[in-house]
């Protein structure tokens, strides 16, 4: 039997779940304003996953560091190794915002991906 409490972050409301799930996942949430709290509650029980914002280093004078998220939700279990993938990588192009960075991080079927241009000068 699992009984839990957190936040859903679907929406602006931030409701209060409560979830309450037997050994055959039969689930029992409370709390929610809105039927994405329930879908919510589930997944965060069976599968948990999360959206990743970070930087990646560069080798740009005027831009030391990219700002790069996942262009879709990883599972939460795989996100320090994605860090740590991420962590080693350096941009020694200009990059444009979409631009992908790293394809199917981790087999995950996720990319990381620019949300800045990189600064075409360098001093120097």
């Amino acid at each position: 039997m699992i009984n839990r409490t957190f936040t859903c972050i679907v929406c602006p409301n931030g409701c209060k779940l409560n979830v309450t799930a037997s050994e055959d996942n039969a689930f029992i949430v409370t709390g929610n304003k809105c039927k994405k709290g329930i879908e919510f509650a589930e997944n965060e029980i069976l599968n948990p996953k999360r959206m990743l914002t970070t930087t990646v280093k560069t080798n740009f004078d005027l831009m030391p560091y990219l700002p790069v998220r996942t262009d879709n939700e990883i599972p939460k279990e795989k996100v320090f190794e994605v860090m740590s993938i991420l962590r080693k990588t350096v941009i020694e192009k200009n990059i444009k915002v979409g631009d992908i960075i790293i394809e199917n991080i981790s087999n995950t079927g996720v990319n990381v991906i620019a949300t800045m241009n990189t600064e075409e000068k360098r001093y120097g």
